[in-house]
């Protein structure tokens, strides 16, 4: 017996494997500079909202514009989510910065240096 806290997880990969190649071949959006990883999908348990957590390479700068380019685009994403997924109600698609691979290149650097520190 298939249990109803499955179904949401399956429902966030799947919209993960459409929306990261579609941001990265279809949005034109001209304020889209970075590059742009999805790393996660957050859906709520009524599959009525999605987070799709993305970390943007480049400048703090580039980032918001990147973010604001895509939070533009979530209509064009949800209707291509609709599209290829079928779904009987289609997701609000937000965008949110991923900031944990800051957190770990921050984590690392304090870790390197104190290697350092007690090498000396």
């Amino acid at each position: 017996m298939k249990t109803p806290a499955r179904r949401p997880q399956r429902v966030a990969e799947a919209i993960r494997e459409v929306v990261a190649p579609f941001i990265q071949r279809e949005v034109r959006d001209p304020r889209i500079t970075g590059l742009v990883t999805v790393t996660a999908v957050k859906i709520t348990p009524d599959l009525k909202r999605a987070v799709v957590r993305v970390v943007i390479h480049g400048e703090e700068a580039e980032r918001q514009r990147t973010l604001e380019g895509l939070v533009s685009a979530a209509g064009a994403v949800r209707h291509e989510v609709g599209r290829q997924l079928r779904l009987k109600t289609v997701p609000e698609i937000h965008f949110q910065i991923d900031r944990g691979v800051d957190h770990a290149s921050r984590i690392e650097a304090v870790l390197a240096a104190l290697r350092r520190g007690e090498g000396a």
